[in-house]
């Protein structure tokens, strides 16, 4: 199934993590350590799926906390990519429903997939052209790059294990979230060594 269908199919909690699971794996361009979205999963394991005042609370505090993007870092590139993640977050429903949440989900999803195509060491000097963003998403991954790739096969591997395991599969979204992390934190620290 294509990462669009799934998207098209998920529940307000699949939904909900999906979204959080692209933000979490650009904390390296949001400025915050490591767990700092970790609130906002416990959110979704704790209210059992509900509206969650939790969520809102929690949301609006890590807005605080990560304001808005600081100084540039590095080139266009990434400049544009920690744009883009900071407008995830800012984009993300301070009430849970899966209407909103799917809206949230798929801008997450073309937004992680672009950053990622920015910052692609295969591709520099492409840019992030939406060229095979939509093919991917819609299930076509030839000539996808690999960083890409990669953020593509995360996206549906979270929408599977919470459609598939509800939220028993919150703990492993997670952790794909972690490994695309400190996939992309290793990416954004090479090509910062590469300029220096």
């Amino acid at each position: 199934m294509s990462l669009v269908e799934l998207i098209a199919r998920a529940d307000e909690r699949a939904l909900a993590a999906s979204g959080l699971a692209c933000v979490d794996r650009c904390v390296p361009l949001l400025g915050g350590e490591d767990e700092i979205l970790r609130p906002l999963w416990a959110a979704l394991a704790e209210d059992g799926g509900g509206t969650g005042d939790d969520w809102a609370k929690r949301l609006e505090r890590l807005r605080g906390t990560l304001a808005g993007p600081g100084e540039p870092r590095g080139g266009a590139a990434e400049a544009e990519a920690a744009l883009l993640a900071h407008r995830m977050l800012a984009a993300a429903p301070d009430r849970r429903s899966a209407a909103g949440m799917r809206v949230w989900a798929d801008a997450c999803s073309v937004a992680s997939l672009r950053i990622h195509r920015l910052l692609e060491p295969a591709a520099d000097g492409l840019g992030g052209e939406p060229s095979g963003v939509d093919a991917g998403r819609e299930g076509d991954t030839e000539g996808v790059p690999p960083l890409v790739a990669a953020e593509l096969r995360r996206q549906v591997t979270v929408l599977e294990l919470l459609t598939g395991h509800g939220a028993a599969g919150l703990r492993q979204a997670l952790e794909v979230a972690a490994e695309g992390r400190r996939v992309l934190r290793a990416v954004v620290s090479r090509r910062e060594r590469g300029r220096g």
